[in-house]
């Protein structure tokens, strides 16, 4: 791993990255879900639910959900994997994976929860049918490192499942940068208190590999096949890699 990354458009020493990045969420937990649903208008509901779709978990799968947050993937799957299956909710944020947890319990779900990083994952080899993050890639120090680990723990035949914001089509890239950079701030200083997190996370976005260099990145960790289906004209994209 090289000695500096990015912390959004900020040079940092990448030991320094983790900290900062736990600094935001940290700071954002508690309206996270309330910000989703404003920034996106709600479309990170339909993003999600596509992706429980294209999952298409079976009773008894095996699933892990990293950087699960507030559960919503999570939550859909539980159901779908049935008795005999298992969801494993996981966060390196304490105050996120708190947050997810005390959802689903008031929703009467409980699974296993585990804080810890996906650049060193606590599961032994071919332990998943299903890894997904969603919305958490581009947040860490090391993605090369991550995606090795979340390859690892699969099963062969398994899939590893990416929804993260991407690269938006040339036509709508000037608005979009428009309400990144101007109007998303506002909303997080209005809603949330913290215009400094929700700039960050703008300029997360723009550092966050394309499509083509994504799939290439999941390849290189040891995927024999990767999809990428755009949603919302490249705004997110879903990437599906199978572990052969």
């Amino acid at each position: 791993m090289n000695d500096t990354t990015h912390f959004g458009f900020e040079t940092v020493p990448a030991e320094h990255k983790a900290r900062r990045v736990r600094g935001v969420f940290d700071s954002v937990a508690q309206r996270y879900d309330i910000m989703n649903d404003l920034m996106s208008m709600g479309l990170h509901r339909i993003w999600k639910a596509y992706t429980v779709r294209v999952a298409n978990v079976q009773l008894g799968d095996r699933v892990l959900d990293i950087a699960g947050g507030t559960g919503d993937l999570a939550l859909a799957f539980a159901p779908l994997v049935g008795e005999h299956g298992m969801v494993v909710h996981t966060d390196i944020n304490a105050a996120m994976l708190g947050q997810g947890r005390n959802r689903l319990v008031n929703q009467g779900v409980v699974l296993p929860t585990a804080l810890c990083d996906a650049q060193h994952l606590p599961f032994p080899d071919e332990s998943f049918d299903l890894v997904t993050v969603s919305f958490g890639l581009r947040n860490m120090t090391d993605k090369d490192q991550a995606l090795r680990e979340m390859t690892r723990v699969l099963r062969p035949g398994g899939r590893l499942m990416v929804l993260e914001f991407s690269q938006v089509a040339q036509p709508l890239r000037k608005p979009y940068d428009l309400y990144s950079f101007h109007i998303l701030p506002r909303l997080g200083r209005w809603v949330a208190n913290d215009e400094a997190s929700y700039r960050y996370l703008a300029e997360s976005i723009r550092m966050h590999p394309d499509q083509a260099t994504l799939k290439a990145m999941m390849k290189q960790a040891g995927l024999g096949h990767v999809d990428c289906h755009n949603l919302s004209a490249g705004v997110v994209a879903l990437h599906v890699g199978i572990k052969c």
